[in-house]
Formats: C-alpha cells, structure tokens, sequence
C-alpha cells in the first residue's frame, strides 16, 4: 500500500477537482449550443471552484508545501512554485468571472453567454495544464527535498486546513456536490 504523502493528499485533490472541470466544460459545451442548463450550475462550480479548489486545495499548496520546498532550496521567484503562484492567481480571475456570470445566468439576466463560455473553457484549460504540472514535475521534486519531518509537518498541516479552515465534514460536503453536479450535467 502506498504511504499517505501531502502531495498524494493533494493529487486525490486534483482527481475531484478534474471532474468538476469535466462536467464544467460539458455545460460550457450545452450553453454555447443554446441548450439548457440548470440555473444554478455554473454558480455552483464557482463556488466549489473558489472553496475546494482555492480555499482549500491550494490553501495547503501556498501556506505549507510551497513554502517547506522553498526552505529546502527550490526558488519561488523563475522557478516552478513562483509558475505555481501566478496560475492560482489567474485561476481566481477566472473564478470571479465565472461566479460572476453564473450568478447573472441563475437569476436569467446573462446578456453574453460567450464571456461565461470563455470564462469556463479558459479555467478549465489553465487547471488541466496546471494539475499535469504539479501531479508531474512539482510533487515528484517535494518528494525528492523534502525530509521525513517535513512530510510529516505537510501531513498534519493538510488535516489542520480541513478542519480549521474548511470546517468538520466540509470535504465530504464538495464530494457529495461534485457526485450531484455530475449526475445533474448527465440527465
């Protein structure tokens, strides 16, 4: 059996992550087609998208294994956690306009739903490429720096976001939402 690793935590991650993605981009799809969508589903992506994803997910990345694999010698600045940093941060710019407009299409005043289209293809595409980036190169080197403490610190720091930060029973809340966002998209 595989040892639990903050960055095997963080890859299981990206697995639920990658099907909100899956299912984000087939409403894309439905609504560039005219067809319908619930109402209240790209809200409900953006608000997985900014507390799964942002809030918690890279919550542990930016406040705990980025900074012990820069204390341990991997740069922030030119380096692959500063790629890091800039994709989370274009990724929140997506998110806002994703709940931004998906609030607009929930309450049927969405004007262009090209700039909501864009929005969640343009999110999409980023967090794909940025999971094959972390999943591939940046986890494999945080294996490779980091001490057995430092795996240790990471592991206790991930359970410590989810329950300060997201709250007890919050990670299997956004499970439960991607399994009906899911079922939602297939109908």
């Amino acid at each position: 059996m595989e040892k639990t690793t903050a960055t095997r935590i963080l890859m299981d991650e990206h697995r639920a992550i990658e099907r909100v993605l899956d299912v984000a981009e087939q409403a894309a799809n439905r609504l560039e087609r005219g067809d319908p969508v619930p109402a209240r589903f790209f809200l409900d992506a953006a608000i997985f998208f900014a507390s799964f994803a942002d809030r918690c997910h890279h919550s542990k990345e930016e406040k705990h294994l980025f900074t012990r694999m820069s204390e341990r010698g991997i740069p922030v600045e030119g380096g692959p956690i500063g790629v890091m940093y800039a994709e989370h941060e274009q990724g929140r710019a997506y998110v806002r306009i994703i709940r931004e407009e998906g609030q607009k299409y929930a309450e049927g005043r969405l004007d262009d739903p090209d700039v909501l289209v864009d929005a969640v293809r343009d999110y999409v595409r980023l967090l794909r490429q940025h999971i094959q980036k972390e999943d591939h190169i940046l986890y494999p080197l945080a294996d490779r720096v980091l001490t057995a403490e430092d795996q240790r610190y990471l592991l206790e720091a991930c359970e410590r976001v989810e329950r300060e930060e997201m709250g007890e029973g919050e990670h299997e809340r956004f499970h439960a939402m991607i399994d009906e966002m899911e079922a939602v998209i297939a109908r």
